[in-house]
């Protein structure tokens, strides 16, 4: 969600906070601002509301510089989206801080301050932060201690950078919940909430754990854990490169990540088939033992990752015949949960720093869950590292807000998983083989399926004045229908819904008219049949029809029905196809219709708060 950057070098930092901080606008933001400590020693602070590039006309009217600093893009929690809500904090004129998460504490700690006669002046729980840090400095304690002591005060999730005009030369950051990284230069340091930010000054890159304060100055860190002891955190290096969060051509970053899936699929696959057999050791070194032992998966996610998962329970108990239950992590982590013996829990993340997600693994270890699998597209995250086992996707940096290449990876992901399960149970070598020839077709298949596009961006301007649509599937095709209304619903600001085909007469039909494009997907599978019948309900009551259909189907266009012809494909990867044309149909609507498709309104993309 929210971004942090700090440094502290021998040169001026602004434009590195500043660069670093357009690198991460791919989060979601509504305000910006950055806070130095200045030649003379003293603090300065700009923040404005809006986005970087405002932050930069306003550095240029009024420039800032200094080598020591941190800046923040904020995604509002509390208080409304505005310069003074924005951070970095200050108090008295003596401290600096910006945070990511949430002090779920504040209002008692806030109580505590103004009787104390600090005043406050914004609406946010981070001012209670700042102003406790000050506190302690003001008893004399340094700036190191000051931070140990405030987060052993505080209750919820952060990551917080912290400078002070009275501690020149020395940044502290702290995290619990919300991921920070710090980034290793030569005679240079820095912080963020992600490593795209700092990759144009450094690939060498440390992670904190949870707990962990970091005491950082332009030539030394030294890490302590939650208990206050000295601790080592590897020096990871990493493969990506200043550029890689370009466009390369493409008009946004989300039609990148679109006609980029090919490659990804490819990577994802790359390594973990061998022979036409599905190699255990792509899940992790004990996976072999660990899959033996599965009788039943329990799978939770959120959003985009969610419809993944319930694509995924199709194929696991079709497939490879093992039970199957899937939840929204964000319900799973309240209610106590049956355990099932010899029970795999599944966690599926993009960016592995979902805060729902993780606090439903930590849930399901204190309920007794044996055995844990992340799927995740991001190395050294928190979630790959509190899992005992570990799926990473290889889709590559994703900057789009709106999912996309992460999904079909995760699709692909699971797709193994079933194999690897189902070969245990019902799969036999045969039936293994096939499925593996499936998977390697995909990348080719996704290529056919994105030669529509240009049949799908003249189609989208039908929806260019429509304010609702409904999306109809069945079987797998159901929860692909889910994310086709999701990817409209985020970046196009059209109302979208989905539904099981069967259940529309149970209650959507009453919405249907002219006024509101019904969306169908339409795969050549044995559920094709009950799909046409409740397409011919929506026809009967005057509603239009968009038809994504196999191009063996004998559906034509008509009056109220527009099809558009998939390739063949085989059943068991439909999904992954399918998807790729309601991405497309999502990205040029939103376009037509002139809406932010990367930075879509009051979203981020990663969801590090509750």
């Amino acid at each position: 969600m929210c971004g942090i950057v700090g440094a502290v070098a021998q040169r001026n930092v602004t434009p590195i906070l500043v660069e670093g901080l357009k690198r991460l606008e791919y989060r979601g933001y509504d305000s910006a601002g950055v806070a130095v400590v200045n030649g003379s020693g003293a603090l300065e602070r700009v923040r404005v509301m809006g986005k970087v590039r405002e932050l930069e006309d306003s550095l240029e009217r009024d420039p800032l510089s200094g080598t020591m600093g941190i800046a923040h893009t904020r995604w509002a929690t509390h208080g409304e989206p505005s310069a003074r809500n924005a951070h970095p904090h200050v108090c008295r004129g003596r401290v600096a801080l910006v945070h990511n998460g949430i002090i779920e504490n504040h209002e008692d700690l806030r109580a505590q301050q103004r009787a104390a006669g600090y005043e406050f002046t914004s609406e946010t729980d981070t001012e209670v932060i700042v102003h406790q840090v000050y506190d302690h400095l003001d008893r004399g304690k340094d700036l190191l201690q000051a931070v140990m002591d405030t987060t052993r005060e505080l209750r919820g999730a952060y990551a917080i950078g912290v400078i002070s005009s009275t501690a020149p030369g020395r940044l502290v950051a702290a995290r619990r919940g919300s991921p920070l990284v710090i980034g290793i230069g030569i005679g240079e340091r820095f912080i963020a909430s992600d490593v795209f930010a700092l990759l144009p000054v450094t690939q060498q890159f440390m992670f904190l754990e949870d707990g962990d304060i970091a005491d950082i100055r332009e030539d030394e860190v030294i890490i302590y854990d939650e208990q206050g002891r000295r601790v080592e955190r590897r020096l990871s290096i990493s493969q990506l490169t200043a550029d890689v969060a370009e466009k390369a051509g493409y008009r946004h970053y989300m039609l990148k990540e679109i006609f980029t899936q090919p490659r990804a699929l490819a990577e994802t696959l790359a390594g973990r088939i061998a022979d036409g057999r599905v190699v255990d050791e792509a899940f992790g070194l004990d996976a072999t033992q660990v899959l033996d032992s599965v009788r039943s998966v329990q799978i939770v996610a959120c959003g985009t990752s969610y419809h993944a998962g319930l694509v995924a329970r199709y194929w696991l108990e079709s497939i490879a015949g093992v039970h199957c239950s899937i939840e929204v992590a964000s319900e799973f982590r309240y209610r106590t949960p049956v355990v099932p013996d010899d029970a795999l829990f599944v966690t599926i993340s993009q960016s592995g720093e979902t805060a729902d997600t993780l606090a439903a693994l930590r849930e399901a270890r204190r309920r007794g869950f044996r055995h844990s699998l992340a799927i995740c597209n991001v190395p050294e995250s928190s979630l790959t590292r509190e899992s005992g086992l570990v799926f990473m996707t290889r889709a590559g940096p994703e900057i789009g807000v709106a999912s996309t290449k992460a999904f079909t990876t995760q699709l692909v992901a699971l797709m193994l998983l079933t194999i690897a399960l189902g070969r245990r149970h019902r799969v036999t070598p045969e039936q293994e083989r096939q499925l593996v020839a499936l998977l390697e077709s995909l990348p080719g298949k996704v290529n056919h399926a994105l030669e529509l596009n240009g049949h799908i961006e003249a189609l989208s301007e039908r929806f260019a004045g429509k304010h609702h649509a409904l999306y109809l599937g069945r079987g797998s095709m159901y929860p692909v229908a889910m994310e086709g209304a999701l990817k409209l619903k985020e970046i196009s600001y059209i109302h979208a819904e989905a539904y099981p085909a069967g259940e529309l007469k149970h209650g959507p039909l009453a919405l249907v008219d002219g006024d509101m494009p019904v969306i169908a997907v339409a795969p050549n599978n044995e559920l094709l049949e009950k799909l046409r019948s409740n397409l011919e309900e929506v026809r009967a009551r005057g509603g239009e029809l968009f038809v994504f259909a196999d191009s063996s189907v004998s559906v034509s266009d008509s009056p109220g029905v527009t099809t558009l012809r998939v390739a063949p494909v085989e059943d068991p990867i439909a999904p992954i196809i399918y998807t790729v044309p309601l991405q497309l149909l999502a990205y040029h609507v939103a376009v037509i219709r002139g809406a932010d498709v990367d930075q879509p309104r009051n979203l981020a993309k990663s969801v590090t708060v509750e």
